[in-house]
């Protein structure tokens, strides 16, 4: 039976350079890729980091054009923005976890020699996760964002709160007085929503999740919705100042009026996921529940 594995030929490496502290671990997985016969090549920042003599990339889009798996080393924040720019691209991630909680970045960094060997004997399957967009209007220009956990539509530096109003399939939903509202994606569910009081959502459910951020009225609660849905959020009023962030690392302003329209992409992340890892040992682990064995 054929190797899964043999399908990576090219092995790119991304790293989170503010953690200094990972170089040896991506000197190692370059190492060892490259004793395994696959080519190595990484960004030029993480080469730069960790001190690599391989063929580099400008970037990580460039990068993930150019290889058949990618390794990305840092924790969920990293993941998320690898994430958007290589969307779509349909080579695999195995993330490696350079800190302590992580989701997305599945394997620990004292793991990651096992990992590595697990995935190049073909011990591994692709797990697919949608990526969702925003279109809205800001000062009369469109502008469009992708993000894989979540959309998060809030008050800015003020502390009052503001006045949004929800459509899902041009039906009314709810407005809202709060200090904001977090549309997530059914990856997202353990990020913000989670620390919000949202439920907890299995990653191959087609759902989003609607979470207001304290809301003043109290029976205002989290909904969920199909991920065929199109939510469509819009700021009623100019104060206090309102923000739309994409995985809370890329921010745009909103203006009285301004709509923001939340949908599936036509785009997915694809991400290695080691046999025997799941979702829900994952939530054991991460959150000590009961049943966990860490």
């Amino acid at each position: 039976m054929k190797n899964p594995a043999d399908q990576f030929k090219r092995a790119g490496l991304i790293a989170n350079v503010d953690k200094k502290s990972g170089a040896p671990v991506i000197r190692k997985a370059a190492t060892l890729l490259a004793a395994a016969g696959r080519t190595v090549l990484a960004d030029a920042t993480t080469a730069a980091m960790a001190g690599l003599k391989v063929e580099t990339c400008a970037d990580d889009t460039t990068l993930a054009k150019q290889c058949d798996l990618l390794l990305v080393f840092g924790g969920d924040g990293t993941m998320l923005r690898v994430a958007r720019d290589v969307a779509g691209s349909r080579t695999p991630i195995l993330g490696i976890n350079l800190g302590n909680l992580g989701f997305l970045t599945a394997v620990p960094f004292k793991q990651m020699a096992e990992a590595l060997a697990r995935v190049l004997a073909g011990e591994f399957s692709i797990d697919s996760r949608p990526i969702i967009e925003a279109t809205s209007h800001v000062m009369g220009r469109p502008l469009t964002q992708t993000a894989l956990n979540d959309f998060v539509i809030s008050r800015g530096a003020g502390s009052r709160m503001i006045e949004l109003e929800v459509r899902v399939d041009e039906e009314l939903l709810t407005r809202y007085r709060c200090d904001g509202l977090i549309v997530s994606a059914p990856t997202g569910s353990t990020a913000y929503s989670l620390s919000a009081g949202g439920a907890i959502v299995s990653p191959d459910a087609e759902v989003f999740t609607l979470t207001p951020i304290c809301p003043h009225t109290l029976s205002n609660r989290s909904v969920i919705v199909s991920l065929d849905s199109t939510i469509t959020v819009q700021a009623l009023a100019s104060r206090p100042e309102t923000v739309l962030a994409a995985d809370g690392q890329v921010e745009t302003k909103l203006n009285e009026g301004d709509s923001v329209v939340i949908r599936r992409s036509d785009r997915e992340l694809r991400l290695v996921k080691l046999k025997g890892q799941s979702f829900f040992r994952t939530l054991r682990q991460k959150l000590n529940w009961s049943g966990s064995n860490v």
